[in-house]
């Protein structure tokens, strides 16, 4: 699948920028197709992803990253590039280019943005734009030793594999709660971000 196919079929998918403002209702959040369940009520805090797509010789791969040990939240878990947006950020866009950079060093005008998925809305109370890019090699990608221990390459053919998208479960608060879990060799990936993968998987479908 080549960068312009990616952006057609992620044409009728994205949100635009002026939805941050107003990001709580979420609609077309993907949580019904393998977020959990018992998302709070209150108004959610906006951030957002960049799934960045390099283009190698075997097939576009999705740059990933693996937290540090010691950060109190979601420690050592394996994520996409992102956070909350700021209010100098110009847009949610723009949010995304910007902790692609600051978290493993991949310059803003090296990716090209070609489209974003649905929002989806997480049970730590995020509100996440997810952004898909491409980049061109060669590129270096260094990771924020306060913050990122890894970064890694899955190829987007895995990605969008079904195969690959396990459900799994555990109780919690009382309740039952499903997630999908994408277990790459030697990786584990699983909630938000393989939730977020998943819905690049059926938009790409």
């Amino acid at each position: 699948m080549d960068k312009e196919e990616i952006r057609r079929r992620l044409a009728a998918g994205c949100v635009p920028d002026a939805a941050a403002a107003s990001a709580g209702g979420a609609a077309g959040s993907p949580l019904s197709a393998g977020g959990a369940p018992g998302v709070p009520a209150a108004p959610p805090v906006p951030a957002a992803v960049l799934i960045a797509l390099v283009n190698l010789p075997q097939g576009p791969e999705i740059v990933l990253t693996r937290r540090m040990a010691e950060l109190r939240n979601h420690p050592a878990q394996i994520s996409l590039p992102g956070g909350r947006i700021e209010p100098d950020d110009s847009g949610p866009a723009a949010a995304a280019l910007r902790e692609a950079w600051e978290e493993v060093g991949l310059p803003p005008e090296r990716v090209d943005i070609l489209g974003c998925l649905p929002l989806h809305r997480t049970v730590s109370d995020y509100c996440v734009h997810p952004f898909v890019g491409w980049v061109e090699p060669p590129v270096a990608l260094v990771p924020d030793e306060r913050e990122v221990a890894d970064v890694f390459l899955v190829p987007l053919q895995f990605v969008t594999n079904p195969l690959n998208h396990v459900r799994e479960s555990l109780w919690r608060d009382g309740q039952e709660r499903h997630y999908y879990v994408l277990p790459y060799p030697g990786r584990r990936i699983w909630g938000a971000t393989a939730a977020i993968l998943v819905s690049l998987a059926r938009a790409l479908s």
